[in-house]
């Protein structure tokens, strides 16, 4: 059964359509208006092991926020619906990122119970054109959308550039190892509960 969705959102701040093929081989197509954003997605993309196309236009006369947040909260989504009740998947995936001096780690849950954890402090405001706290605005619209509980953290690091990707390549690859098909489940939910 193809692991697959699309999702389209329009809003009087955005108009969004992700396309999201979990099985697919990390191929993505970005375009948000902001270019480091679309550098973090791709990346998050790329070790996702996912297809992904992601189409935003926002009201970035006025700032970024939108554009940001709105992007992960239909990317979460688009996740939550191609992974149908996380039936049949290894559920919990963690991955370890050590990018020059940074190192970050992600650990996630696909359980339906959202949350988040994000011990990520940024040396400088911004990184180009970027608010350095919308990167922590992603990772909770994004978990609080896809069902995921998410814990996130820079152990040590000094660029802030280095910081954000790090993080957004570990969320891609520990996401990929959740998201891995386990035939121990008999594509039954892995919870004591039968259902998550």
């Amino acid at each position: 059964m193809a692991r697959t969705a699309e999702v389209v959102r329009n809003t009087k701040e955005t108009q969004i359509r992700v396309l999201l093929d979990v099985d697919g081989a990390g191929a993505s197509k970005v375009s948000t208006g902001i270019g480091f954003y679309d550098h973090m997605l791709d990346s998050f993309i790329r070790f996702s092991g996912c297809d992904v196309t992601v189409e935003t236009k926002g009201d970035l006369h006025i700032d970024m926020h939108h554009t940001v947040e709105d992007t992960a909260i239909v990317l979460g989504q688009a996740f939550k619906q191609a992974l149908d009740g996380f039936k049949g998947i290894r559920r919990f995936g963690h991955a370890y990122v050590p990018m020059d001096e940074t190192m970050t780690r992600c650990a996630i849950d696909l359980c339906n119970r959202p949350y988040l954890i994000h011990n990520v402090a940024y040396k400088t405001p911004k990184v180009g054109d970027m608010d350095t706290e919308l990167f922590k605005e992603f990772h909770h619209a994004f978990a609080m959308n896809s069902g995921a509980c998410m814990h996130l953290e820079t152990l040590y690091g000094v660029n802030s550039h280095h910081i954000a990707e790090s993080g957004f390549k570990s969320l891609g690859l520990a996401l990929r190892h959740a998201m891995e098909l386990d035939p121990k489940t008999g594509g039954h939910a892995p919870s004591t509960k039968g259902v998550l």
